[in-house]
This record gives C-alpha cells, structure tokens and sequence, in this order.
C-alpha cells in the first residue's frame, strides 16, 4: 500500500474518532424517528409508502416515519386527548385546518415562520402553493386569502405559518357515464326540462343548482322501473350530497350554498367587530340554507337521517344506488377500484355545481377540504429540521406527480400547470378548477364548540325538527354569546 494512501486513510479515522470522542465508532449523523398522527385513508398511506421506498435525509440521517394511522370518526379526539395528555408522542400531525388554532394557543403546534424565512426553499414552496391552501392550511391568526394577496407575497408581514398541504382537497361531482350520457334519458331530460343531461365535462361545467335538482327529480327511479333501457332492481336516485350529523360533514356542503347566495357564516378575519347574531342567520343565509334543504328529498332516504356524511355517500356511488354524488377528491380512487365499486368502469368527474348569478356565470364557492402537516413544539432542533427535510421532500414536484398518480392531490400551481396533470387522475381537471373557488371555516381555539352546536342545529332541519330559520337562529344566538364571553366579538 503506498504510504501517501495509508497516511490519508489513518488521519481521515482520527479525524473521525476525535471529533465523535473516542476510538471506536466514525462519526455519523444520529437516527430520527418521526411519529406522525394521521387519518387513515389512501392520501395518508400512499405518503407513508412512498417514503418508505424513496426518501433519503438530505442530512445524511437514518430517519425512520412511524405513522399512527387512526379513522376518520375518531381522528380529532385520539390527536386532541394525546396532545393535551401531555405524552408528546407526536412530531408531526396531519392536522384539519380548523384545528390550529385550538393547537396552537395550547402551545402544541410550532410557529415555522422564522424558518421558512430562513430558507429558501421553503420559500419557494410557499410561493408555489395555491394562496387557497397558504390562507387555509398554514396562517395562525387567520388570514384570508384577499388578504394575503394584498400583501403581495405569500410570506406577508405580521403573519405567522404553521403548515404544509400534505393532501390538498376539493369536492367534485362524481356522475355515471352509461346514465347521463345515454340517449334515451337525455332525450327525456330535453323533453321534460328543455336542458341538457350533461355528460361531458363541458356540460357539467354548465350545471348550476337548478339543473341539479332537475337531475335529482328526473333520476329518482321507483324498482321495477326503467333506467337507461334496464330495468331496476331497486329504488335508484339521481343526487346526492353531504347531510351527515358527525363531525363536519353537513355544514362543509351548507356552507356552499351560503357562500355563493352571498351569505356568510362569521367571520374571525372581521374580529372583533364582525357579529355572528344578524349574519349567520341573515335572510340570505336563511335562503341560502333552505336552498340546501330543498334538494334532500330527492336523495336517497339516509339522508333525511342526518346519516349521510361523506363515507356514506361514496358506498351509495360505488353500489350503483345513485347516479351522482358531490364528494372529495380524496375519496375518489375507491370508485376505481373494481374490487369494491360496481361502477368503477362507469364513473367520470366533472365539477361541483353552483349558484347561477344574474351575467350567467355560476359561483362555485366551497369549503375547502384536506389538510396540512404540522411540527409540534416539543422536538428538538435537529427533528425539527429533518421533518422540514420530509416536507421539502413531499413537496418535490416529483414526488408530488406521484402523488397524484397514484390518487393523491397536488396544491401546488407548477404541478397543476403541468400539461400531464389532468391526465394523471380522471378528477384532476376538476380540482384545478374547484379549488379556485375554496374558502374555509373557522381556525379559532373555540371552533369545535361552534361545530358541534351548529351541526346539532343543521340535524335539525334536515331531520324536519325545525325550520332553516329556527336552526340558523339558534346557531347565530349560540355563536355570538360564546364569541362574546370569549372576547372575539365586541
């Protein structure tokens, strides 16, 4: 072995064991764990997968993503109970939006502001994502969307920012193309409505409210009747939508109609002067909602229940028991599946209906759906910086085209810009679309209080124990005396 060799060989080993203090083991970057709390659904296990085959630290760490995946019903309060148990078992959290507030005052979520400040690549990311997502999934106090763009930059001064999408959503109308694009039940539909039955993307881009609730009416079916030349085997239906009594699943499709009647529920970017008492339960609200209200009895019988959340709806899709449905993307891959969907061969997306205004444009204004990923507080400043190394990584372009070629979603606007991108899924073209008009609900510490008091309030109109404007009373009444003892309204 020639001596300059050997030399370099001995002093690269002393180099090593010095500075790792002693003689034995070359220095090396330390092993991470990261624990991530996450719904389970397959935007969370595709996340989980893809890392396990492909990332590689930056930093030279082992790092090691244990995810606790944990159902949907449950998902708020196994993350809430652990995080106020003070066990700190989490360092990252796929978290709803509505969350960061209450997580964020409890001293459980970490401010990344001066980090992404700090880092040009972060951003860069910031930058790219669609200002929906920036307002929704990331800024504690809140901040609206108008208001970020006012200010020029997606990194606007005297805000702070806690999250990154990790899955992007929006809702979508999943429609059956042997039922809407059959000739004999268009016929009809012209005959009876003097309107199209839309079966092409383009035409379900002219589908506002009303020409859903023809669709509803025309496509309810009686068993032993007719539908595209079959004779049925059961009742069949033409529409349906979010009215699900749990968790949120009533009020992010309320909320719609709301919205694009030019209502509004109340609003923590208006504190502390903006009321709840006189515009959650305004007259255009009240309209708005009995609008809402209106169409539920042409969908199937669940959902006059208050049973029909998003979950259910999907099953009635996949079953082949209805012919439409408004739901999220991220519930779109199942419908594929011919392992679990009778119309997984049948099945096309085209955008969620609006509100027709007076020029003939339609207003499409919705809840937005998904969630961002969050660091807790309590990591140390090395995990901190490999979970922001896994979030530079998910949002790679690259990874992110995996993403969504195996059922994910993409937020950021490089990505849905790419040619390739409505190709990848059948409801990407839909998305790019809808999530242009996504706004969101609270952020707030008290936003599970108003939830859970207002879908109460909702069950009831649905279930017919009370009127739209019995039910939006109470909510107004409910809000404003707890904003106020609260000190968010004057």
């Amino acid at each position: 072995m020639p001596l300059s060799t050997f030399h370099r060989q001995v002093l690269g080993t002393c180099a090593a064991t010095l500075l790792t203090g002693g003689f034995s083991t070359p220095l090396l970057a330390a092993d991470i764990t990261i624990n991530m709390a996450a719904p389970d659904w397959p935007p969370t296990r595709f996340f989980k997968e893809h890392f396990d085959k492909t990332y590689k630290s930056p930093a030279g760490h082992n790092t090691t993503l244990e995810m606790d995946f944990i159902p949907w019903p449950s998902f708020y309060e196994r993350v809430a109970a652990s995080l106020t148990s003070g066990e700190q078992k989490y360092q990252m959290i796929v978290t709803d939006s509505q969350w960061l507030g209450s997580f964020v005052e409890g001293g459980y979520y970490l401010d990344l502001t001066e980090k992404i400040k700090a880092d040009p690549e972060l951003i860069a990311i910031m930058e790219d994502l669609h200002p929906a997502l920036v307002s929704a999934y990331s800024t504690y106090p809140h901040k609206s969307r108008k208001q970020l763009e006012e200010a020029g930059s997606a990194i606007a001064p005297d805000t702070h920012y806690y999250g990154f999408p990790q899955f992007p959503d929006t809702y979508v109308t999943f429609y059956r193309k042997d039922i809407f694009c059959h000739e004999g039940e268009a016929a009809a539909f012209k005959e009876q409505y003097d309107a199209t039955l839309p079966c092409t993307y383009e035409d379900w881009q002219d589908v506002d409210w009303e020409r859903y609730a023809q669709i509803g009416k025309f496509l309810k079916r009686k068993k032993g009747e007719q539908l595209a030349g079959e004779t049925l085997t059961d009742d069949f239906y033409g529409i349906s939508y979010q009215a699900g009594k749990g968790y949120d699943f009533s009020s992010m499709q309320a909320n719609a109609f709301i919205w694009q009647h030019g209502g509004d529920i109340w609003d923590e970017t208006n504190a502390p002067e903006g009321q709840a008492e006189g515009v959650v339960n305004s007259d255009v609200a009240v309209e708005a909602f009995e609008h809402y209200l209106s169409m539920i009895p042409d969908m199937p019988p669940v959902a006059q229940t208050g049973q029909m959340d998003i979950f259910v709806i999907q099953d009635l899709y996949m079953q082949g028991k209805v012919a439409s449905t408004i739901d999220w993307v991220g519930l779109g891959e199942p419908v594929l599946d011919p392992a679990s969907s009778k119309v997984h061969d049948k099945s096309a997306f085209g955008p969620a209906p609006g509100l027709r205004k007076e020029d003939g444009s339609i207003d499409r204004t919705g809840n937005i759906g998904g969630q961002p990923f969050v660091l807790t507080t309590w990591n140390s400043d090395e995990v901190v910086d490999e979970a922001l190394n896994v979030v530079k990584w998910w949002l790679d372009p690259d990874t992110q085209i995996e993403a969504v070629s195996n059922g994910g979603q993409s937020g950021l606007m490089s990505v849905m810009a790419d040619p390739s991108y409505n190709d990848l899924r059948p409801w990407n073209r839909a998305h790019v679309e809808m999530i242009d008009w996504q706004k969101d609900v609270w952020h707030i510490p008290l936003f599970f209080e108003m939830l859970t008091q207002q879908q109460e309030e909702f069950d009831k109109a649905i279930t017919g124990q009370k009127s739209a404007r019995d039910a939006l009373d109470a909510v107004a009444e409910f809000q404003q005396e707890l904003l106020e003892d609260d000190g968010f309204i004057e």
